[in-house]
């Protein structure tokens, strides 16, 4: 597969629109592409709705790891994993609440929970995480070099994923500056 960041921009378009997550679905506009390294900053829309994401689009070929915000909340961002099934959904449901650890590199371990999310006409499944200290997680991104997962299906079941953070911290803060600008740009 070719590194994403090496694509012409008319082929980099229409990647960005399937990784859209639950937008997919629902067909967000795509906008203000840009690549940092192996991550991306982009603008999803449809109408007055504004999200912005920043997103590691090349260590796996099924899966994607982002961080989001809405342009109505740019303090509240969220972590979200989505994965390809190859079979669109029937039924939009929150499936199972596991355990999950995230980590980068050498620095805290953060302990939380993953839901395993459908959306109906999606062809994939998205893991959202919930984390205390958030913030935290966010800066050690931005300065690390790889992120750590693990995530419990069950008892003896963890799922171990690893995303490489190159560009991460460019991405994320142009995220930030991305949805403040919106935001203020749909103030009345």
């Amino acid at each position: 597969m070719p590194r994403l960041s090496r694509l012409p921009l008319n082929l980099l378009l229409p990647f960005c629109l399937f990784l859209t997550g639950p937008a997919a679905a629902t067909d967000y506009n795509t906008d203000d592409i840009q690549a940092h390294g192996g991550w991306h900053s982009l603008v999803l829309s449809l109408g007055e709705e504004h999200h912005v994401r920043a997103i590691d689009q090349l260590s796996y070929s099924d899966a994607i790891f982002s961080v989001n915000a809405s342009a109505w909340a740019c303090d509240l961002p969220w972590l979200e994993l989505r994965v390809e099934l190859d079979e669109n959904q029937p039924e939009s449901a929150t499936v199972n609440r596991v355990p999950a650890d995230l980590r980068v590199d050498h620095e805290t371990i953060h302990s939380g929970s993953a839901a395993f999310v459908t959306e109906r006409g999606d062809s994939g499944f998205y893991v959202r995480f919930a984390v205390p200290e958030l913030s935290l997680l966010l800066d050690e991104i931005g300065d690390g070099e790889l992120l750590r997962l693990r995530i419990m299906r069950g008892e003896d079941d963890p799922w171990f994923m690893v995303f490489a953070l190159e560009g991460a911290g460019e991405a994320i803060a142009r995220m930030e500056r991305l949805c403040e600008q919106i935001a203020g740009d749909t103030r009345p």
